[in-house]
Protein backbone atom coordinates (compact mmCIF):
# COMPACT_ATOMS: atom_id res chain seq x y z
CA UNK A 1 0.00 0.00 0.00
CA UNK A 2 2.94 2.56 0.64
CA UNK A 3 4.82 1.65 -2.28
CA UNK A 4 1.56 1.88 -4.10
CA UNK A 5 0.75 5.53 -2.80
CA UNK A 6 4.62 6.32 -3.42
CA UNK A 7 4.33 5.60 -6.98
CA UNK A 8 1.30 7.67 -7.73
CA UNK A 9 2.70 10.41 -5.88
CA UNK A 10 5.70 10.28 -8.17
CA UNK A 11 3.55 9.72 -11.66
CA UNK A 12 1.50 12.69 -10.04
CA UNK A 13 4.34 14.87 -9.79
CA UNK A 14 6.09 14.14 -12.89
CA UNK A 15 2.67 14.33 -15.14
CA UNK A 16 2.62 18.09 -13.35
CA UNK A 17 6.16 18.72 -14.94
CA UNK A 18 5.30 21.28 -17.99
CA UNK A 19 7.77 20.93 -20.73
CA UNK A 20 9.53 23.96 -22.03
CA UNK A 21 7.79 26.19 -24.70
CA UNK A 22 11.74 26.62 -25.63
CA UNK A 23 15.74 26.35 -24.96
CA UNK A 24 18.83 28.29 -24.80
CA UNK A 25 21.99 27.56 -26.31
CA UNK A 26 23.27 26.39 -22.47
CA UNK A 27 20.18 23.77 -22.54
CA UNK A 28 18.41 25.64 -19.93
CA UNK A 29 14.56 25.57 -20.49
CA UNK A 30 12.05 28.87 -20.61
CA UNK A 31 8.47 29.50 -21.09
CA UNK A 32 6.46 31.87 -22.80
CA UNK A 33 4.55 32.64 -19.77
CA UNK A 34 8.05 33.71 -17.93
CA UNK A 35 8.42 36.32 -19.88
CA UNK A 36 5.07 38.41 -19.55
CA UNK A 37 4.95 41.28 -17.33
CA UNK A 38 9.03 42.03 -18.57
CA UNK A 39 9.84 44.24 -21.97
CA UNK A 40 11.48 41.54 -24.46
CA UNK A 41 14.95 42.69 -26.42
CA UNK A 42 15.27 39.74 -28.68
CA UNK A 43 18.02 40.38 -30.96
CA UNK A 44 19.69 38.81 -34.09
CA UNK A 45 22.94 38.63 -34.57
CA UNK A 46 25.71 36.71 -36.54
CA UNK A 47 29.24 36.61 -35.74
CA UNK A 48 30.26 37.73 -39.73
CA UNK A 49 28.14 41.31 -38.94
CA UNK A 50 30.79 44.04 -37.85
CA UNK A 51 27.71 45.98 -36.51
CA UNK A 52 26.31 42.96 -34.37
CA UNK A 53 29.71 42.46 -32.83
CA UNK A 54 29.57 46.30 -31.81
CA UNK A 55 26.42 46.44 -30.49
CA UNK A 56 26.64 43.13 -28.25
CA UNK A 57 28.29 44.78 -25.26
CA UNK A 58 25.31 47.11 -25.19
CA UNK A 59 23.12 44.02 -25.25
CA UNK A 60 24.37 42.54 -22.23
CA UNK A 61 25.04 46.07 -20.21
CA UNK A 62 20.98 46.37 -20.78
CA UNK A 63 20.25 42.48 -19.53
CA UNK A 64 22.73 43.01 -16.44
CA UNK A 65 21.38 46.14 -15.25
CA UNK A 66 17.87 46.01 -16.63
CA UNK A 67 17.17 42.49 -15.45
CA UNK A 68 14.43 43.08 -13.11
CA UNK A 69 12.40 44.95 -16.19
CA UNK A 70 14.02 43.51 -19.11
CA UNK A 71 14.86 40.13 -20.78
CA UNK A 72 17.38 39.85 -23.21
CA UNK A 73 17.43 37.20 -25.50
CA UNK A 74 19.81 36.31 -28.91
CA UNK A 75 19.10 34.14 -31.67
CA UNK A 76 22.26 33.23 -34.13
CA UNK A 77 21.06 34.14 -37.51
CA UNK A 78 23.03 31.07 -38.84
CA UNK A 79 21.44 28.58 -37.03
CA UNK A 80 24.89 26.43 -36.59
CA UNK A 81 24.86 22.94 -34.92
CA UNK A 82 24.76 23.12 -31.50
CA UNK A 83 28.59 22.85 -30.78
CA UNK A 84 29.19 25.45 -33.22
CA UNK A 85 26.67 27.58 -31.61
CA UNK A 86 28.19 27.50 -28.20
CA UNK A 87 31.40 28.52 -30.16
CA UNK A 88 29.82 31.57 -31.51
CA UNK A 89 27.93 32.79 -28.22
CA UNK A 90 31.49 32.05 -26.49
CA UNK A 91 33.23 33.96 -29.51
CA UNK A 92 31.13 37.08 -29.43
CA UNK A 93 30.94 37.58 -25.58
CA UNK A 94 27.47 37.07 -25.18
CA UNK A 95 26.53 37.37 -21.58
CA UNK A 96 22.53 36.64 -22.31
CA UNK A 97 20.74 33.42 -23.16
CA UNK A 98 20.76 32.71 -26.81
CA UNK A 99 17.84 31.02 -28.01
CA UNK A 100 18.62 27.18 -29.43
CA UNK A 101 16.33 27.55 -32.61
CA UNK A 102 15.04 30.44 -34.10
CA UNK A 103 11.84 31.46 -32.32
CA UNK A 104 10.24 33.87 -35.07
CA UNK A 105 7.48 30.73 -36.44
CA UNK A 106 6.60 30.40 -32.69
CA UNK A 107 6.40 34.33 -31.94
CA UNK A 108 4.37 35.47 -34.88
CA UNK A 109 6.84 37.21 -36.95
CA UNK A 110 8.72 37.22 -40.04
CA UNK A 111 12.56 36.37 -39.87
CA UNK A 112 14.70 39.05 -40.67
CA UNK A 113 16.98 39.71 -43.92
CA UNK A 114 19.23 42.34 -42.05
CA UNK A 115 21.46 42.16 -39.66
CA UNK A 116 21.63 43.37 -36.93
CA UNK A 117 18.04 43.29 -35.83
CA UNK A 118 15.93 43.74 -32.99
CA UNK A 119 12.69 43.35 -31.88
CA UNK A 120 11.03 44.69 -29.30
CA UNK A 121 8.22 43.05 -27.58
CA UNK A 122 6.18 44.57 -24.33
CA UNK A 123 5.66 43.33 -21.14
CA UNK A 124 2.53 42.31 -22.40
CA UNK A 125 4.30 39.98 -25.41
CA UNK A 126 2.86 42.55 -27.92
CA UNK A 127 5.33 43.25 -31.02
CA UNK A 128 6.42 47.60 -30.03
CA UNK A 129 9.07 47.59 -32.48
CA UNK A 130 11.46 46.30 -34.84
CA UNK A 131 14.87 48.10 -34.76
CA UNK A 132 17.41 47.79 -37.81
CA UNK A 133 20.83 48.06 -37.56
CA UNK A 134 23.18 48.52 -34.62
CA UNK A 135 21.95 49.63 -31.11
CA UNK A 136 22.99 51.37 -28.69
CA UNK A 137 21.63 51.29 -24.90
CA UNK A 138 20.32 54.62 -24.78
CA UNK A 139 18.11 53.75 -28.43
CA UNK A 140 17.26 50.83 -27.32
CA UNK A 141 16.26 52.33 -23.51
CA UNK A 142 14.14 54.75 -26.30
CA UNK A 143 12.42 51.86 -27.71
CA UNK A 144 11.37 50.76 -24.79
CA UNK A 145 9.38 54.14 -24.56
CA UNK A 146 10.08 55.62 -21.49
CA UNK A 147 12.58 53.33 -20.04
CA UNK A 148 12.44 50.27 -17.40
Amino acid sequence: MRKSLVIAMAVLLLASCEQPDFFDTKGRGYHYSDLKGKWLILNYWATWCGPCIKEIPELNKIAEEHQDKVSVFGVNFDQPDAEEMHAQVEKMRIAFPVFAIDPSHELGFTRPEVLPTTFIFSADGALQATLIGPQTETSLLKALQTGP
